[in-house]
């Protein structure tokens, strides 16, 4: 059987399709189909990360995450990092430093999140949200992100995932 989509939603599908494991097996498998994503780490000169608290629709309550989206067209993950930053922080970043990649739900998606640190911060305009997007922007300390993350007050992957990795490459002293 050839792939079919199910489901499609603005650039997300829903596809159906065989696939052939090393073992020799070939199975049906659903896989959701994601052109990928930029993750951001806004860190302000006075060493302040800006987070995010915004109401998540499939959860039903707000969460507490790092700026991210979803990659339009064909825009390079560092230009759909810029932009997100911007539209859902009012920052601008001259500074977007590349800290590799995630895969959040290998799984069921092919979703790869490409995280960034950004510096050299510049408060812009005024936000510009999407429509389904209720976002608070906060400024907090490494050490309270940390103690929230212990306290599961910070369970979002992306965002978790993105510090620690900032961490390992030594943007934090």
């Amino acid at each position: 059987m050839d792939k079919q989509t199910i489901h499609k939603w603005k650039n997300i599908e829903l596809v159906e399709e065989d696939a052939h494991l090393p073992n020799g097996k070939i199975i049906r498998h659903t896989t959701i189909v994601h052109p990928g994503a930029a993750v951001i780490l806004p860190i302000t000169k006075n060493g302040q990360i800006i987070l995010l608290k915004q109401f998540r629709p499939s959860l039903n309550k707000w969460i507490l995450e790092l700026p991210a989206g979803t990659i339009e067209n064909d825009e390079a993950p560092i230009e759909c990092a810029q932009r997100e930053l911007t539209e859902e922080t009012g920052y601008l970043s001259a500074s977007l430093h590349p800290l590799g990649q995630c895969t959040p739900l290998a799984g069921f998606c092919d979703e790869i999140q490409h995280l960034f640190v950004a510096s050299d911060l510049t408060r812009t305009e005024s936000l510009n949200l999407d429509d389904d997007e209720v976002i608070e922007v906060i400024e907090v300390d490494l050490h309270t992100i940390e103690q929230w993350i212990r306290d599961d007050e910070i369970t979002d992957a992306k965002t978790i995932t993105c510090i620690s990795k900032a961490k390992l490459c030594g943007h934090f002293d």
